[in-house]
This record gives structure tokens, sequence and C-alpha cells, in this order.
């Protein structure tokens, strides 16, 4: 049995049931963390196909089942150890991110990975990139 990997990205209860609306309205979604500028430290989400990668972009994973989480190679650097939640505060961004009209914008709120997990993640294969999908 193939060892699962460290979880990197997960959803507040708010953030989920906010996802599902979206996803409701929209059909697949997609998250992207960038490094720019413009709410560049809060995840936009669009719909899926509609916002192309990068080949440097790094997966961390799947949210709310099939949802990709993508991130920004150089904002990864500066993230890679920690584990990211994805929350829900009231006011709108200056991105284009699918929840703005809600008057809503998704944050990112982050802990240090813990030892076992680093340990496990340094033990995992590199997660896939833009240049993979």
């Amino acid at each position: 049995m193939e060892a699962q990997r460290v979880t990197r990205v997960e959803l507040t209860e708010a953030a989920a049931k906010l996802l599902s609306e979206l996803t409701s309205r929209h059909g697949p979604v997609m998250f992207h963390q960038s490094g720019g500028c413009c709410d560049g430290s809060a995840p936009m989400c669009y719909p899926r196909g509609e916002f192309r990668v990068g080949g440097s972009d790094v997966l961390l994973g799947h949210v709310a089942g099939d949802t990709p989480f993508w991130m920004s190679a150089d904002q990864y650097r500066y993230w890679e150890h920690t584990h990211l939640t994805v929350d829900v505060v009231p006011g709108r961004g200056s991105g284009f991110s699918l929840e703005a009209p809600e008057g809503v914008r998704f944050l990112l709120r982050s802990r240090v990975l813990t030892d076992e997990e680093w340990q496990r993640m340094a033990a995992e294969p590199p997660l896939p990139t833009g240049a993979e999908a």
C-alpha cells in the first residue's frame, strides 16, 4: 500500500461551503496562489481551464475532493515548510477571484510543518509542476 502524501493544504468549513457554492454556479474550479501584486498573498479561485498555470507552478494538492491548489514556484520557496488552510473573511479583494462578488475573499492561514511531516515530505517525490500538467 502506497503511503499518502503529507497534506499541504486544506479548507476551513466556511471555505468548503463557499467553494461548493462557487462550483455549483461555475463548474469545476481551481486555486492559484501567486507571489505577485494585487492580492498576491490571497489564493485566487478561477473556473478550471480559464487560468493557465506556469511550467514551474507547483501543485500542492487537491481540496474538496478534486479542486487543484497551485502555487507559483517563487511563492512556494517561501511557504514550502508550512501547512496552509484556506479560509474566508469578509471584504473584497482586488483580484479576479470568483468569490469577489460575494463580498468575501479567500485567505491563507499557515502553520509550520511538524518535524514528522517535514521528514515524511522530504522522503516523498517532488510535487508535480505545471510543466507536467
